[in-house]
Order: C-alpha cells, then sequence, then structure tokens
C-alpha cells in the first residue's frame, strides 16, 4: 500500500512538473511580445524598480502558500535573467538582419569537455541555428579559423577570476582584424578526474591546462610529490588520462566534461577560491550594431604618447564623459622595448553619444587608438530586493 500511495504522489508531481514548463514557456512567449513593444518605443530591456516591485510581491504571495522567501527569490532571478537575455539575444537579431544563420561554425580551444566547449555550448544555446563545434589546439589555430573563413565565430577565454588575464589572447586581439560581439562569464569548477576505481593516494602523475594549474596551485601543494604535465586544454588532459587507463594517473577538469571520457570526479572544489569564473570573448569577421536598449560594453586599445601623465589624461576623458571604465590591461608593444599598449574595456555603446565624444577625443590625443568590438552585456546582475529581510522578520 505505502508503494502504491508513493506512486500516485510521484504522478501527480510529475503532472505539476508538465504544467510548470506550460506555463513557463508561456511566460517566455510573453516577454517576446514585450522586447516587440521596447523595440517600437526605444524603451531600456531591464526595468529594475518593476523587477524590485514583482520580487516583493511574489515573495509575499509566496510566503503565504508557506514558502521560503530566498527560495522564491533564487527561483525569480532565474526567470528574470532568462527574460533579460531573450529579449537582448531578440533585440540583437533585429538590429542586425542577415545576421542568423542556419549553422554556426564556432572555434574553441580543445575538444569536446574543455571549458571552453562548456561555454560555446552555453553561448549559442540562445542563438538560432544548428552548432558545429571545431577544436582547436591553440589560440592562434582559433583566429586563423575565422580570419579564414573556416568558422564563423571563436570563443576565446579572456580572464580569470584566480589566475587573472590571459596574456596570449590579448596579444592575438592586438593583431587580429576580427571583432570582438560577445562575452559570457562562465563558472570554472575544477574536480581530480579519474578512471574508474582509481584512489587519490595512488596518483603520480596529473594532467592539466596550464592555467588550471595556476589556479589549483593550493590542492597542488596538498597533494604533495605528484608529477604534473601540461596540456593545451582540459579536454586534451582528460583524452590523456582516458586512453591511459593507469591506476596512477589523473586529470583536472570539469566533471560534465569528465564524464564525456569514462572519468569519475573523486573530489571537487580543486580552486584556491571558489568562486571561480572564466570570462570569454566570441569574436566575428564582422562587428554587431547593438541597440541602445541593451547594456553594452566596448573594448579599446591605445598607446599613448610617451610624455608624463599622458595615460592619465587619456583616462580623464572617460570621466569627463562619464563614461565607467571596468578593466584596464597592459601589454608590450613588439619591437618597441618598454612601450606599452593598453587594453582598456568600458560600459557603454560606440552608438551612445557620450562613447562618440570620448573616442573622438581619444583618437586626437593617442599614437594609436582601435575599437576591437562593441557587444550586449551578458552578464545579468540579481534584481537587489532590500525588503526580503524585513519581509522574513
Amino acid at each position: 500500500m505505502p508503494k502504491q500511495e508513493l506512486e500516485e504522489i510521484r504522478k501527480k508531481i510529475t503532472s505539476l512538473d508538465t504544467d510548470l514548463l506550460a506555463l513557463l514557456a508561456t511566460r517566455q512567449g510573453l516577454t517576446n511580445r514585450v522586447a516587440e513593444t521596447k523595440v517600437k518605443n526605444q524603451i531600456p530591456v531591464r526595468d529594475q524598480a518593476r523587477e524590485e516591485q514583482l520580487l516583493i510581491r511574489l515573495i509575499k504571495q509566496g510566503q503565504k502558500a508557506g514558502l521560503d522567501p530566498h527560495y522564491v527569490t533564487q527561483l525569480f532571478h532565474v526567470i528574470i535573467e532568462d527574460s533579460v537575455l531573450n529579449q537582448q539575444a531578440m533585440l540583437a537579431r533585429w538590429a542586425n538582419p542577415g545576421s542568423e544563420k542556419p549553422l554556426n561554425r564556432v572555434a574553441f580551444l580543445g575538444d569536446k569537455g574543455s571549458y571552453s566547449y562548456l561555454a560555446t555550448q552555453k553561448y549559442f544555446s540562445r542563438r538560432p541555428g544548428e552548432l558545429l563545434e571545431i577544436g582547436c589546439q591553440s589560440f592562434a589555430e582559433i583566429i586563423r579559423k575565422v580570419e579564414s573563413g573556416e568558422a564563423d565565430y571563436a570563443v576565446l577565454p579572456i580572464e580569470n577570476t584566480t589566475s587573472g588575464s590571459i596574456n596570449e589572447v590579448y596579444d592575438q586581439l592586438q593583431h587580429t582584424r576580427l571583432s570582438i560581439v560577445g562575452e559570457l562569464t562562465h563558472p570554472i569548477e575544477h574536480a581530480l578526474l579519474v578512471p574508474e576505481g582509481v584512489e587519490m593516494s595512488k596518483i603520480k602523475t596529473l594532467y592539466a591546462h596550464p592555467q588550471v594549474f595556476a589556479q589549483c596551485s593550493h590542492f597542488l601543494a596538498e597533494l604533495g610529490n605528484v608529477e604534473v604535465k601540461p596540456c593545451d586544454s582540459t579536454s586534451a588532459a582528460m583524452i590523456i588520462v582516458n586512453e591511459l587507463r593507469s591506476g596512477v594517473v589523473a586529470a583536472i577538469g570539469s566533471e560534465a566534461g569528465g564524464s564525456l571520457y569514462g572519468l569519475k570526479a573523486i573530489k571537487s572544489n580543486l580552486a584556491n577560491q571558489k568562486e571561480n569564473h572564466s570570462r570569454f570573448f566570441v569574436v566575428a569577421s564582422d562587428s554587431v550594431k547593438v541597440p541602445l536598449q541593451v547594456p553594452a560594453k566596448t573594448t579599446l586599445i591605445m598607446s599613448t604618447v610617451q610624455q608624463p601623465g599622458a595615460l592619465v589624461e587619456a583616462l580623464l576623458v572617460l570621466k569627463e564623459n562619464k563614461i565607467n571604465m571596468t578593466k584596464l590591461e597592459s601589454r608590450p608593444i613588439t619591437g618597441n622595448p618598454w612601450e606599452e599598449m593598453f587594453y582598456l574595456d568600458v560600459e557603454g555603446n560606440i552608438a551612445d553619444g557620450p562613447m562618440q565624444k570620448a573616442m573622438e577625443a581619444l583618437r586626437g590625443m593617442t599614437r594609436y587608438f582601435k575599437v576591437l568590438g562593441c557587444y550586449p552585456v551578458e552578464e545579468i546582475s540579481p534584481t537587489k530586493v532590500a525588503a526580503v529581510n524585513a519581509l522574513m522578520e
């Protein structure tokens, strides 16, 4: 009898889950109609005040139904983020007619299972058309694939919250004619991956990408006398361990990637910083137009004249035009000892007045100036609800 009763309850849950999916699909359809209205009336995608009012109302309704406020908040953060990203993607398609393709050929570092592969899957899941994955063994090869027309896009890791900027990618961007058309942030969750039955105490050799070793240096120190062997990508490390099928080798990579090669995670959260994320650029042959309703970033490179205060004067141009700089990176200029090229990420759209004014001023005061790309911001900050704690009291 208890088993039969359990089955009946599970059937009801399954039915409710089906209803929930149908309701979410209906809600998504309505948000698409909202996007159409925003295009016609030049209304920004996000309305933070409305989102906060919505969450407060839902939290109160949830409490009456016996639901925890934090549960309701987390649930609707995901729903709101999905709605915003879908609206942004729709606005971008309308602003760039003819950009949709039946097949998106995308070059990335490594093979299936690498972090770049997972980031590629994530980014293009919101884009129409099928995805053709082109794994590459170096950043230079990735760039060449797009420059030669063998690929439509490239996905390149640019920085990590633990190990910092990836200088080789910055150097590649300096010398390519490709444009940055998108960005995304992807969580990096390092795990120790082994064939079935391998124990951590028996591991003698560890394979991973050099960046991964840098991000997991504390774990490596705890592991003790283990030989580390750098690979071109995390997927290359997984492939080697899968082929060796030895009881004394392991790889570091994502648990999702390891499962593609029959590897099991025996220890997780290996990174020095537990909040470990990588930021990726998406680049293509042609630049994109970002609608003014969509939050945008612009990446610039410039070299200043060799005189005291030149960089400060250039940065003051951004301040005067109320443009927020989110990143400043310097890289040596090849062939010019002790001279630097500066990479800047700023919040702003090159179609907007303040940005145009700032760029005109920077062009006039720098030795070299180039826009690497203007692209939509895809990192959606959660709606802040100051009233949550008060509502819980």
